[in-house]
């Protein structure tokens, strides 16, 4: 009966969290702000309590997920239309390096010292802060760094290369089922991918795990190696 009960309120609160979690939009579970955060582990503290907790009453634990899914909602939504209520929640970015040189006083009010800094500075690829030129800490902790000129790298623009045009790919072939209507988003059908995948050397779909299309017509096939041997790099 006990396990029964437990299963029970696992089963409810978990589907509230999902629900407040879909609520809140994927912001919630991608880089948090300090307020997401707070937010993000009192709602999971009440689902745990909720859960294995018998003698919190199961209704007011969902109110107080409620109430605080309800309060984080309404104020995504006010910092979505108020840059002060924004600054205020949210908090603004700091400028922690600055035509090359650190500012001091600007670590010492976001909490980074030295070491932290060049712990993601390191992290973001550059072992040399005099290559830098701005540093700045983002609202939620992680720091964005902009290189000095002449340690940006190449880009096709710089040296006038004409590139084709980005954009996203379409899986077109899953497990060798044909999705056709992803073929048909790009204004193709199945006859002009059979061609393609002929021109390959495939027949059929029979070999292919994945195949994808790209916004320029190209198509990328990948096979089922079930033969192929991974590197052993964990060591």
């Amino acid at each position: 009966m006990e396990l029964l009960q437990v299963t029970e309120r696992s089963l409810i609160s978990l589907a509230t969290l999902f629900f407040f979690t879909k609520l809140l939009g994927k912001k919630q579970v991608s880089e948090l702000s300090l307020f997401d955060y707070v937010i993000g582990l009192s709602i999971g503290n009440f689902a745990a309590e909720i859960t294995i907790n018998k003698e919190v009453n199961l209704i007011n634990g969902l109110l107080a997920m409620a109430i605080f899914g309800i309060v984080a909602y309404i104020i995504s939504i006010l910092t979505m239309k108020s840059m002060s209520v924004r600054r205020l929640i949210i908090g603004t970015p700091t400028v922690l390096m600055q035509n090359g040189k650190l500012l001091v006083e600007n670590m010492k009010k976001t909490k980074f010292d030295i070491n932290d800094f060049l712990e993601e500075c390191r992290n973001n690829g550059y072992f040399d802060l005099s290559e830098i030129e701005y540093a700045i800490v983002e609202a939620n902790g992680k720091i964005s760094i902009l290189p000095k000129a002449e340690n940006k790298p190449l880009t096709p623009k710089d040296m006038q290369i004409k590139v084709d045009k980005a954009g996203l790919t379409a899986n077109v072939i899953i497990d060798s089922n044909l999705i056709e209507k992803n073929l048909n988003n790009f204004h193709k059908d199945k006859k002009w991918l059979d061609k393609e995948l002929k021109i390959k050397g495939y027949k059929d779909y029979d070999k292919i795990l994945l195949a994808t299309i790209d916004i320029n017509d190209k198509v990328v096939v990948y096979e089922r190696n079930y033969n192929e041997k991974a590197l052993d790099v964990l060591e």
